[in-house]
């Protein structure tokens, strides 16, 4: 297990900065998933870790020991890519102990290393298969199997579960976090799915547009975005945002009273405190967060209506024509077209 520390990670690709100013602390034995949306430049952060890419200025320290100048073979790291990378020529056994064998590490120890991995990954009946004869999800488990038989200090996986099928993403998910917990080894992840990033990590480092949005633990950034952004990419439907008008800032800074859609609401948690009286803001609540109550004070009419079995989700426009959803773990009987009027609990709301 090791230490992880970047400070003021900056990377440019000619003119163009993909990753700017970074400054992280990963602690030993952690498990972090960097999440954000395609381009965000979370694959390139995680290759500047591994050494696949090379830093424009700043600091990679790893077990204490700065990195930037050695190759990924002598930084302590193993790295399990979107795609398999396995040689097709290979069993799952050969695959696993190759680069052992590039090491010139005994043939004992190189097959005690192999045999201890596939028990880890439940896939010891597996060693003799060619990759040809397994699954998209044993494959995975091949992959993450050749990581783990060089002991490294630091785990990087960058969207391991992309190319597998949702039941099967689910069930390989589920594996790496007992593997996680199984062996205590400090863990980086890359993922664009909020949902990986939120049943896995034990921090989330939210990146946009190559900076780093919010770094927190997942039910902290959840209940408390810092900013309009983190609020609506983490959360499954997004928060709804509805342009309000700042109507008074309590004291001290941290809530405030709104007005929108003809009525007010006051004490709402402020997170943009930047914000003065009498500006334009944006009231965010979650789609869970809504009750319908009549006579309340938001009205929407029904658009869409999902029922999905654990959950019904109902799309609606409010009167001033802005879209927004519902959600429920009842089945609901609404009609396309019927107007229905919502509360919400104003300790779960906020302004942005």
């Amino acid at each position: 297990m090791a230490h992880v520390e970047l400070q003021g990670v900056t990377k440019t690709f000619g003119n163009t900065e993909v990753i700017r100013d970074v400054e992280l602390e990963i602690n030993k034995g952690e498990f972090v998933v960097f999440v954000g949306p395609s381009g965000c430049g979370k694959s390139t952060l995680l290759r500047l870790i591994s050494g696949l890419e090379k830093l424009t200025s700043g600091k990679i320290i790893i077990a204490e020991k700065e990195v930037m100048d050695l190759p990924p073979s002598e930084r302590g790291i193993a790295m399990v890519f979107q795609s398999y990378a396995l040689y097709p020529h290979m069993s799952v056994f050969q695959n696993m102990a190759f680069s052992l064998d590039l090491q010139k590490m005994q043939k004992m120890e190189i097959k005690q290393r192999v045999e201890d991995a596939a028990k880890i990954l439940q896939m010891e009946h597996l060693l003799d298969r060619r990759p040809a004869a397994l699954s998209g999800g044993q494959r995975q488990r091949v992959a993450i199997g050749r990581a783990i038989v060089r002991n490294p200090e630091v785990f990087l996986f960058d969207e391991p579960l992309s190319n597998l099928d949702a039941a099967l993403r689910h069930d390989t998910r589920v594996e790496i976090a007992k593997l996680h917990r199984q062996l205590g080894a400090t863990t980086v992840y890359v993922t664009h799915d909020q949902v990986e990033a939120m049943t896995l990590a034990d921090k989330i480092v939210v990146l946009k547009d190559g900076e780093v949005m919010q770094v927190g633990a997942p039910m902290e950034l959840f209940n408390y975005p810092a900013n309009k952004f983190v609020a609506g990419f983490l959360g499954s439907p997004k928060m709804n945002f509805f342009e309000s008008k700042l109507i008074l800032v309590n004291s001290p800074k941290t809530s405030g009273k709104v007005e929108f859609d003809g009525h007010t609401s006051n004490y709402i948690r402020l997170v943009s405190k930047e914000k003065s009286a009498g500006e334009l803001v944006h009231l965010g609540i979650r789609p869970q967060d809504l009750k319908i109550k009549d006579n309340g004070a938001i009205v929407g009419k029904v658009t869409l209506v999902e029922r999905l079995g654990t959950e019904t989700v109902v799309e609606l426009l409010s009167n001033s024509g802005v879209p927004f959803r519902f959600a429920s773990p009842e089945t609901l009987n609404l009609e396309m077209g019927s107007q229905v009027c919502f509360t919400y609990d104003l300790e779960k709301a906020h302004i942005f």
